[in-house]
């Protein structure tokens, strides 16, 4: 009978432990990747295309603090004009591998200067393709560089209140800061918030969004941009976010892109809801001074001069209740319907003036741009 020599059992011992370890090393590996959550991992897609922009303005005030002048120096200088530079700084995504970076408006309106920062530190020149303050939505090129890895653009029309939503920006000035949320409501109009002047149904959010974090991403739970964060309500009601739908930001990037401006048409008009019970409640108080149709739609409250809806004949008191054969219920839909129109095809419409229906022709013009 033969004797085994230790040293034999050796490579046989070490198959064993490997074979118990192999478990154990995978065990941990699970529990590794299990240890970072979807967030991690969204935003692992979508930093790669987030950039800081900076921005320098130049602005016309005194050559010279007054209350830094002696008396008698300040009767000798007065107020000579002189030239400061504002900076400012806010946030963007890359949404092409040729270097285009969309942001806000009020982001580079009227700058001089942009410098872009890039996700892995390199900073680029960019200058503005153009902007539709309208929207609040700009789009500014950047030199092609290597490795620029734009950004997946999501489906804004198929977000539901409730789903994950994840804003990335540089809130005062702190670059790569997440914050994580809900959608917390679809469609809020914007002029309900204040800005008569915007075409906009927001996504309300209440991801942290700060100053410096406008025109940022707002991602889904897939690394998707679902829209670009353009204000947050401060005082009361503050910690609600909102942001630019990307599927109208798509639509307003392509025609920057192509033509440099975007042509919104309008009809010259004023106009505020008008419900049933609101026009019986009007028409029941002895001192209205103004019957109303008692009927839902958009009531005419001003028409503007030289305007088309001049030179469609309507008037202050009119209810507009369809156009283009669809119902209106209220101003935001009228709104909408001109919003999807052609600048100079006409648009049919059906307006109550007191007990008549009448039956008008309008064609929207090119909204007016400011100086």
């Amino acid at each position: 009978m033969t004797t085994r020599s230790t040293a034999s059992w050796w490579p046989l011992l070490g198959l064993v432990f490997a074979l118990l370890l192999l478990p154990a090393r995978a065990g941990r590996a699970e529990v590794a990747a299990a240890a970072h959550s979807f967030v991690a991992e969204a935003v692992r897609i979508v930093s790669p295309a987030v950039v800081r922009i900076d921005t320098e303005r130049h602005v016309t005030g005194p050559a010279f603090d007054p209350a830094m002048l002696d008396p008698m120096l300040r009767d000798l200088f007065g107020d000579a004009p002189g030239t400061m530079r504002e900076r400012g700084q806010g946030s963007g995504v890359l949404i092409d591998a040729s270097g285009l970076v969309l942001t806000n408006a009020h982001v580079v309106d009227h700058v001089d200067a942009v410098a872009v920062t890039l996700a892995d530190g390199r900073q680029v020149d960019g200058t503005v393709q153009g902007a539709d303050p309208v929207t609040d939505l700009a789009l500014v090129r950047i030199p092609v560089q290597a490795q620029l890895s734009p950004a997946r653009l999501g489906d804004s029309e198929a977000l539901e209140v409730g789903d994950w939503a994840i804003a990335l920006g540089s809130p005062y000035g702190l670059e790569r800061t997440v914050t994580l949320g809900i959608v917390s409501s679809l469609h809020r109009n914007i002029n309900s918030l204040g800005f008569s002047d915007k075409r906009l149904d927001l996504i309300q959010t209440d991801a942290a969004i700060n100053p410096g974090n406008s025109g940022g991403p707002l991602v889904n739970a897939a690394g998707e941009v679902i829209g670009i964060n353009t204000l947050v309500r401060s005082g009361p009601g503050a910690g609600l976010g909102f942001a630019i739908p990307i599927n109208l930001a798509r639509r307003v990037a392509d025609q920057l892109a192509s033509v440099g401006q975007v042509v919104h048409p309008y009809l010259g008009v004023q106009l505020v809801p008008l419900t049933t019970r609101m026009a019986r409640d009007n028409n029941s108080d002895p001192g209205s001074l103004l019957r109303l149709p008692e009927r839902d739609g958009a009531l005419v409250q001003r028409v503007l001069p030289d305007s088309p809806a001049e030179a469609a004949g309507l008037r202050r008191g009119d209810l507009v209740v369809a156009a283009a054969d669809q119902t209106i219920n209220d101003p935001a839909t009228l709104l909408a319907l001109v919003e999807r129109s052609s600048v100079g095809e006409a648009l049919g419409l059906k307006v109550v003036r007191g007990d008549r229906e009448l039956l008008l022709s309008i064609r929207p013009a090119a909204l007016p741009t400011s100086p």
